[in-house]
């Protein structure tokens, strides 16, 4: 991946204290969420700062060294609760901008979703109280069940129009593991994104492995996260996809996070699942090699980038 045209410096993670060299990213839970509210969780808000830390000290513990948290506006961040754990734990923690589907909003967004998109890249988010207001290193945003409806394509329009200013990643929820195609086609074919800047969540939701290696060949990255029990099939067929695809050469394409959704979620493990349980099993499973690059080698390569601003 080469500079963009009109980047500047070298190809870095923007995390919430700074940017970080991608060599220096270490260990890395792909997608996770260590604060988290929406209407369509009641009563399962992630907004204890205490038991974030604790999650991100276990983390650590067992080896591991950054997060991204793919909560995006409006869905209660706490950036600067984030930088204030990264201080705190040594951890490396990247927030992210962006809008999720629109049942996860109780008041309409702002107008202007580009531009809020690359505020909050390069200048900082939103809604911080005290200090200086964290930048994002990414933008999240989402599709629909097997498609793309109005909400998701005005969403991801404006992605692409802030990644073409900033060069930001852009992560996407995929619903149920469906409608990467889509995703690829408007993002990639239409709106001229690289697919190495396209981070497609939530495949192991849809344990369709044809499906998924179509998404490797498109050069996007592929993000399993969970394991969850609200999500079957990305526990009892995630080794399978993983070792599928690795066979097939696009071992270089795939990201593992724990997604951690819920306070019963992090009650039952959380954050230090991926550290402390996931990633030996991969090492156990499928070898040093393929652990290495899915938890160092491929976070540095998808979250560094050559920012424009």
């Amino acid at each position: 991946m080469g500079p963009s045209p009109g980047s500047v410096g070298a190809p870095a993670v923007r995390t919430v204290l700074g940017d970080l060299p991608a060599a220096e990213l270490g260990v890395c839970d792909s997608h996770d969420h260590l604060f988290l509210r929406s209407p369509r969780l009641p009563g399962e808000e992630l907004t204890d700062a205490d038991a974030a830390e604790r999650q991100l000290r276990e983390f650590a513990a067992h080896g591991g060294q950054s997060l991204v948290q793919w909560t995006p506006y409006g869905m209660g961040r706490h950036t600067g609760g984030l930088a204030e754990l990264a201080r705190r734990t040594g951890v490396r923690l990247v927030a992210a901008t962006g809008l999720h589907q629109a049942v996860h909003y109780a008041e309409e967004p702002p107008a202007d979703l580009a531009e809020l998109f690359v505020e909050e890249l390069t200048e900082g988010v939103r809604g911080s109280v005290c200090g200086a207001a964290p930048r994002a290193g990414l933008i999240k945003v989402a599709g629909d069940f097997h498609g793309l409806g109005p909400h998701a394509r005005r969403t991801l329009t404006a992605a692409a129009e802030a990644h073409h200013a900033t060069g930001a990643p852009i992560a996407v929820h995929l619903e149920l593991g469906t409608g990467a195609a889509q995703v690829l086609s408007l993002l990639c074919g239409r709106l001229g994104v690289p697919p190495a800047r396209v981070l497609l969540g939530h495949l192991g939701r849809c344990p369709d492995l044809r499906m998924q290696r179509e998404a490797a060949r498109s050069g996007a990255w592929l993000v399993f996260d969970g394991p969850s029990r609200a999500h079957h099939a990305t526990d009892w067929r995630l080794f399978d996809s993983l070792a599928d695809l690795a066979e097939r050469g696009y071992g270089d394409r795939l990201l593992l996070g724990g997604d951690t959704v819920t306070a019963a979620a992090r009650a039952e493990g959380g954050v230090p699942q991926v550290s402390r349980v996931l990633r030996p099993r991969v090492e156990r499973e499928l070898g040093e090699g393929l652990a290495r690059r899915v938890f160092v080698d491929n976070p540095a390569q998808a979250f560094a980038v050559d920012w424009k601003g």
